[in-house]
C-alpha cells in the first residue's frame, strides 16, 4: 500500500518530489500499527506545493499551525488511511521520523518496548501524547548515534 501511495504522489508531483519514503509504525516490519500508511516526503521548497494535485488524488491539507511542514490526511469510509509529512529537502537528514524508523528497524528490543506501549495505551484519549516520553526517548537515541543534539519530537503547533 505503501509503495503504491508514493508511485501515484510521484507521477503526480515528478518535477516537485525529491525524494520520499515509507515512515510510521508500518514501515517497521512486525511493529504493532494502526491500519494508517505514513508517509514524507523532500521538496525544494514548501511554496511549490500544489493542494489542488495533490487534492486530486484524495488528501485533503490538515492545517495544525507547523511552519516547517506540510500535512495531508487521505480518508477512506471515514478514517485516515495515509498521512503526508512534505518536509523541505535541506531538513531531510535529521527528520525525527526517519531516524526513529531507522533505529527501531536497527534496535529490535526499542521496537518491541515501543510496541508493547502501543498495546498498552491502545483506545486511550490522547494516544499519542501518550507515547511522547518514549518516542523522545528513542529518537534521542537515534539523534546521537548520528550526532545529532536532541530536539522536541512534538514541533510547536501540533
Amino acid at each position: 500500500m505503501a509503495e503504491e501511495a508514493m508511485t501515484e504522489l510521484r507521477a503526480a508531483l515528478p518535477d516537485v518530489i525529491v525524494e520520499m519514503e515509507h515512515i510510521g509504525s508500518t514501515a517497521v516490519a512486525g511493529l504493532a500499527a494502526k491500519p494508517v500508511i505514513d508517509l514524507m516526503a523532500a521538496v525544494e521548497s514548501l511554496d511549490i506545493v500544489d493542494d489542488a494535485t495533490i487534492g486530486r488524488l484524495g488528501y485533503r491539507r490538515h492545517v495544525n499551525g507547523m511552519t516547517d511542514r506540510l500535512l495531508y490526511v487521505r480518508e477512506s469510509d471515514g478514517r485516515r488511511r495515509h498521512i503526508l509529512h512534505v518536509v523541505t529537502l535541506d531538513s531531510w537528514p535529521t527528520r525525527n521520523q526517519r531516524l526513529l524508523r531507522d533505529h527501531l528497524r536497527r534496535h529490535p528490543d526499542d521496537a518491541q518496548r515501543y510496541a508493547r506501549l502501543k498495546r498498552e495505551i491502545a483506545g486511550l484519549p490522547d494516544y499519542s501524547r501518550h507515547k511522547t516520553a518514549l518516542i523522545q526517548e528513542l529518537t534521542d537515541r537515534a539523534r546521537a548515534e548520528r550526532g545529532l543534539p536532541s530536539v522536541p519530537v512534538w514541533e510547536k503547533g501540533g
